[in-house]
């Protein structure tokens, strides 16, 4: 536990994890209780013995419909019929769209226009009223804010809220039960919503599991954060493949508990992500975007080592149709 972490951090790490149980009795019946993968092929080439949480196969595609129904499911019948609104860039988006037309709550999302299209798409057929806006020029937070919805519906943002927090967090519950006694669980990071809670579950299960956040290289906000000691800022995260995770910064209750729960925050190349992208379709025939395969990427780039048991979360599974057929697709001699 880093030494920042105060009495209060840690009263509310309790509190949050509590909470972690609570989301896992709301999510049952409603989220799928995803299955852990392994391959001998990938234990034979790490070295170690890998679980790898398929979350890419959770409804919507992605670990984020946990946060988003558990904090959905919370709303009394006034705030449900007022609507909610939010910001994303893909998968919450469609996580809040989907819980909104499964409990006929209204929802607006924040998206920009340069998210991929298939997520844009999916949000909108869920029902949701999508505003676009240039990232270049404007931050989604400010779009949202100024918006009438922020005067009337309740915002949900995509990690910087405890009960996104704790329904994200039912995911590594999840795997610590279907996999006990791992040496680490990797996760991938941009808001850090999944990975602070993962750490919170760790720490408090008493587990000697390590929890590690993994993020691009080019969008390192997390990693430089946690070893600084205070929230940096992302620039240019345009660049990375891995649009889960251009996020300018992580949320401040994240970093909390970053800071008193988490191991680590790692980065890969973005050749690391394509080349785990291939991996997984090619030896377990599974489709998980850029962002989803982080963890695995970490693992097989050398950034952390693989001895013991580790745990990959694969956070998502809504790719880019025509960016995976060009990873997929690359010449031998591209690999």
């Amino acid at each position: 536990m880093h030494a920042a972490a105060t009495e209060l951090t840690l009263r509310s790490g309790r509190a949050v994890f509590d909470e972690i149980r609570r989301a896992a009795a709301r999510l049952d019946g409603v989220a799928k209780r995803t299955p852990v993968l392994t391959s001998r092929s990938l234990d034979a080439a790490v070295g170690g013995a890998v679980f790898l949480k398929a979350d890419h196969l959770q409804c919507v595609g992605a670990f984020k419909f946990r946060g988003a129904y558990n904090a959905m499911a919370k709303l009394d019948d006034a705030a449900r019929r007022r609507g909610v609104l939010t910001y994303s860039s893909g998968n919450h988006a469609q996580a809040v769209a989907r819980v909104g037309q499964m409990l006929r709550i209204e929802t607006v999302i924040v998206m920009p226009d340069n998210a991929p299209a298939p997520k844009l798409a999916a949000t909108r057929e869920y029902g949701a009223r999508v505003i676009t806006f240039d990232p270049s020029e404007q931050t989604r937070e400010d779009v949202a804010a100024a918006l009438p919805e922020a005067r009337t519906h309740t915002l949900i943002p995509p990690f910087d809220h405890y009960d996104v927090i704790a329904g994200q967090g039912t995911c590594g519950l999840e795997l610590l039960e279907q996999a006990p006694q791992l040496d680490r669980i990797l996760v991938p990071t941009g808001g850090s919503g999944l990975l602070s809670g993962c750490s919170v579950v760790a720490h408090y299960l008493g587990t000697r599991c390590d929890v590690i956040g993994v993020e691009p290289a080019l969008a390192d906000d997390a990693a430089r954060s946690l070893r600084s000691g205070r929230i940096e800022v992302a620039h240019d995260t345009g660049r990375t493949i891995a649009d889960g995770t251009r996020t300018t910064s992580v949320g401040q209750r994240n970093f909390a508990l970053m800071q008193a729960y988490t191991r680590d925050v790692v980065t890969v190349s973005e050749e690391a992500i394509r080349r785990a992208m291939r991996f997984v379709f090619e030896r377990l025939k599974q489709v998980v975007e850029p962002s989803g395969v982080l963890g695995l990427a970490a693992l097989m780039e050398g950034a952390v080592s693989a001895d013991g048991r580790s745990g990959v979360i694969l956070s998502g599974g809504n790719a880019d149709p025509r960016l995976f057929a060009e990873i997929i697709g690359a010449p031998a001699g591209d690999r």
